[in-house]
């Protein structure tokens, strides 16, 4: 049996951080929610489903899977947006000749297909999935979480690196550690406390585990006088710099540099925000970069719950705190300020006085009230100069999905009166 991890209709709502890759490889905790759903079936043959646009870099980026093909005569679809409990193997079982399709509301979480279905999905041709491609096959309702919004992602990431800090733990791997810790560095509950090969902890950090886990991957760097507090996640390579303070629930994925305060958020890989300035409750794709002094709100002054625009269409999240939520590519200058539940764009330019709108397009450049398009040969260029300074070289792959996303953002810029 093969498992394919899929993606459904209700992708578009966590734009726009899934512009340019599938769903299942955004991050929380310490791993993709892709690496979290293989991590349950180890050694069985997977293939991966995502939007047409996004095969080549799929394919680019995972060169022993299959992509958007289904080889074997029985299939266990997996929701890519799904965030997997530590048993999902054993509430979804990876049994054969059982077809069953597992049900959360309106979402398939998860269907196990053989026969004429098998063979009618074999060569679905649409985009993405839902309920109505699955129907005959018997239900069972299930109380497995997806990820409906970018802040769902957050408000899971404490749990997720505590839950992931203990399979770590057990795994034995913590025996093969050798890191640096200086004179003068503490580290408090060092019990609940990972740090990985080569990390060095230098004279003044303090890691406090009191509240939560933290880990601490190969070769990172943790300066003088920084503080982290778990739950806490940092990536392989990455750098927390003099004066740092981490707050909990936070996850800073691999090769990133961070400084000033940060608190509940979530950084992808490659992105930066080296210095003074608060970000919380935030989610941030790759190759972003903060500049100096970038504050964002993730409270309002009347205590009241947060509307996003997703899509440029009102969502009433719930939650009393969320921050930013910003795109691969895009930037901040200094001193800029950002209003509770801002949502910028892919490949967006954020600088000037004054707070701009809280929904920013993707390809847009500018401040306050006025934008501009930011012309994609440009976009490409400099994106190429930002991957070339961390030995990454931006492919003709990655490319042609940039273009491709410039396209489908092109009436954000025109609903709301980007200059062309």
């Amino acid at each position: 049996m093969q498992i394919c991890i899929f993606e459904d209709i209700n992708v578009y709502k966590l734009n726009p951080l899934v512009y340019p890759r599938p769903v299942y490889d955004l991050f929380a905790g310490t791993s993709s929610l892709k690496d979290k759903i293989l991590s349950a079936y180890p050694n069985t043959s997977f293939t991966l489903h995502c939007r047409p646009y996004l095969e080549g870099v799929v394919k680019q980026n995972n060169p022993n899977a299959s992509v958007n093909s289904i080889e074997s005569d029985e299939c266990l679809f997996i929701n890519g947006r799904l965030i997997a409990p530590p048993n999902l193997n054993e509430i979804i079982p990876l049994v054969s000749g059982v077809d069953k399709i597992y049900v959360n509301g309106e979402t398939v979480i998860a269907a196990r297909v053989s026969g004429k279905k098998l063979s009618y999905l074999k060569n679905f041709k649409r985009d993405l999935f839902e309920l109505s491609h699955f129907e005959g096959l018997p239900i069972e309702l299930v109380n497995i979480k997806t990820a409906q919004y970018p802040w769902e992602l957050i408000t899971a990431n404490g749990k997720l690196i505590n839950e992931e800090f203990e399979k770590l733990k057990f795994s034995g791997k913590e025996n093969y550690f050798a890191y640096k810790l200086y004179d003068g560095a503490h580290l408090i509950e060092n019990e609940n406390i990972i740090i990985g090969a080569g990390s060095k902890i230098k004279p003044g950090a303090v890691l406090d585990a009191s509240n939560g886990s933290i880990i601490i991957q190969e070769e990172v760097d943790i300066s003088p006088n920084a503080v982290i507090e778990g739950p806490a996640f940092i990536g392989k390579k990455s750098k927390v710099k003099s004066g740092a303070y981490i707050y909990e629930n936070v996850s800073i994925g691999h090769t990133c540099k961070v400084g000033g305060e940060i608190e509940e958020s979530i950084f992808m890989p490659y992105s930066n925000k080296q210095h003074s300035g608060f970000i919380g409750h935030s989610y941030l794709g790759s190759w972003v970069n903060l500049g100096a002094n970038t504050n964002c709100s993730d409270l309002k002054n009347n205590y009241s719950k947060v509307t996003v625009k997703i899509n440029n269409e009102p969502v009433d999240t719930g939650l009393q705190f969320v921050g930013l939520i910003i795109g691969d590519h895009s930037k901040t200058g200094i001193n800029t300020m950002l209003n509770t539940g801002t949502i910028a764009g892919f490949c967006s330019n954020l600088f000037g006085a004054g707070f701009p709108a809280k929904f920013i397009p993707s390809f847009s450049w500018g401040g306050g009230d006025s934008f501009v398009e930011y012309e994609i040969s440009k976009a490409i260029e400099t994106a190429k100069i930002v991957c070339k300074r961390r030995n990454v070289t931006l492919t003709s792959t990655d490319e042609i999905m940039i273009r491709k996303v410039f396209d489908l953002t092109a009436q954000e810029r025109i609903n709301l009166k980007v200059k062309v």
